[in-house]
């Protein structure tokens, strides 16, 4: 049975919910109760945009009530609401049994390199960033010192601002900590244990955590929404305990992160280049469209690359398309998203189109990818470093073509080459290439 000190600990939860499940007056000398919504500033999510609040007609408290529109997916925070916060003594789960990690690969020198400076940081409770390539194994770099910290009976939360990689992380962390209790949050999830060794989740989910792990962990840190949002950076810096360690992970990190330390990774683990994209003129693309017809170019491309992910400006190009072309198309809003990329990462299907939902984060093997209207503003440089990121990531075809089929190169395109030469040469450098 769950009891209020394990629910509880390191979480914030309306009121409502907490009556749900347990008698307040079993344990009320041992939380604190504080207003969800007061002044237009949101307790739970921090949100202070007034255009986020709304009003109404309140049936509970009989009078008109202020709730935050910013966090409503959570639950309603309002003015009549209170949020619950354990200030008993903090729940204490054993460590997982031994052997914790049962991983049986190996790291590369470059990512042993990394690993050691993040079992350091562990140690010392400082901030870390591992500015690794696209395909540098950032998982596997985690895995030594994910295994010290649980050792240590510590709290580690990996949150990623997609639904995606939530999806794609949990297995593989899983299967190398089969004794520990992993739980996998998003919009949607089934996991909703009361307390886990290791919580995977969107930077959304963070909202219902309050000074709870040990360890955060922020892969992707750089991607949307959370590299634009404030209320969800404020959220991952509540969910963490005061004295923690706080971990980013990207292959483009802004230059607005600030750490202890910064580790780069310019190779792939397997000792591959990077694949450079190719800039191609496709013409007036959108103009055949409204004709339903598809380029002729791109049908050719398509013709010599059998396996392909087509990435593309917006939803309604890409329906039209995923209808000329005969493919599934996912977006962010597409209810069957993760039962479609499932389908293709089986080969189920040979050929999808996408937004950019899925630029980072996720693998396909043998992969190769093309992307229409790469000169639209949505493809920044980060962007198109990330989609070519998709291709050549497993060591058995670590090769593979990324075209960008463009009416006008822009600064974006030639940065993203850049950047990916750059890379290239300085793993050559150091002799990370074979």
């Amino acid at each position: 049975m769950t009891t209020p000190q394990a629910f509880l600990s390191g979480k914030q939860f309306l009121l409502s919910e907490v009556l749900n499940l347990f008698q307040l007056e079993q344990f009320q000398r041992e939380v604190t109760l504080t207003p969800a919504v007061e002044k237009f500033k949101c307790n739970r999510c921090s949100n202070t945009k007034r255009y986020l609040f709304a009003t109404h007609p309140c049936g509970k408290c009989g009078k008109p009530c202020t709730y935050c529109r910013n966090c409503i997916q959570m639950g309603k925070a309002s003015e009549c609401e209170q949020i619950v916060l354990w200030n008993g003594t903090p729940f204490q789960q054993e460590p997982p049994a031994a052997p914790v990690l049962q991983w049986e690969g190996s790291l590369s020198p470059p990512q042993q390199r990394a690993s050691a400076a993040l079992i350091q940081s562990i140690d010392s409770k400082q901030s870390i960033l591992i500015h690794a390539v696209c395909g540098a194994g950032k998982t596997e770099i985690l895995f030594p010192a994910v295994e010290k910290a649980l050792q240590q009976s510590l709290r580690i939360c990996i949150a990623t601002p997609r639904r995606d990689v939530v999806q794609e992380l949990a297995p593989r962390l899983t299967r190398a900590f089969p004794t520990s209790e992993i739980e996998s949050l998003y919009g949607g999830s089934e996991d909703r244990l009361p307390y886990a060794h290791i919580t995977i989740a969107t930077t959304h989910q963070l909202i219902r955590f309050r000074e709870a792990f040990d360890v955060m962990i922020i892969d992707e840190v750089d991607a949307f929404p959370y590299a634009a949002d404030t209320a969800l950076q404020k959220a991952a810096q509540h969910a963490r305990k005061k004295i923690s360690t706080l971990i980013y992970l990207s292959a483009t990190p802004s230059r607005k992160i600030k750490t202890d330390q910064i580790v780069k990774i310019p190779a792939r683990f397997h000792g591959h280049p990077l694949p450079v994209p190719k800039a191609k003129w496709l013409g007036n693309w959108r103009k055949l469209l409204l004709k339903k017809k598809v380029d002729p170019v791109l049908l050719k491309w398509l013709a010599i690359h059998p396996k392909a992910l087509i990435f593309m400006p917006d939803i309604e190009s890409m329906e039209i398309y995923s209808d000329l072309l005969g493919v599934p198309a996912v977006h962010s809003a597409d209810p069957d998203r993760g039962e479609k990329v499932q389908a293709f990462r089986a080969g189920r299907h040979q050929v999808m189109l996408t937004t950019t939902i899925l630029e980072r984060g996720v693998t396909f093997s043998g992969v190769e990818v093309a992307v229409v209207g790469a000169g639209d503003p949505v493809f920044t440089e980060a962007a198109l470093v990330q989609i070519a990121g998709r291709v050549g990531r497993d060591p058995a075809k670590p090769h593979g073509d990324v075209t960008l089929f463009h009416t006008g190169l822009t600064d974006a395109i030639v940065k993203a080459q850049r950047h990916i030469v750059l890379m290239n040469k300085e793993a050559q450098r150091l002799g990370y290439l074979k």
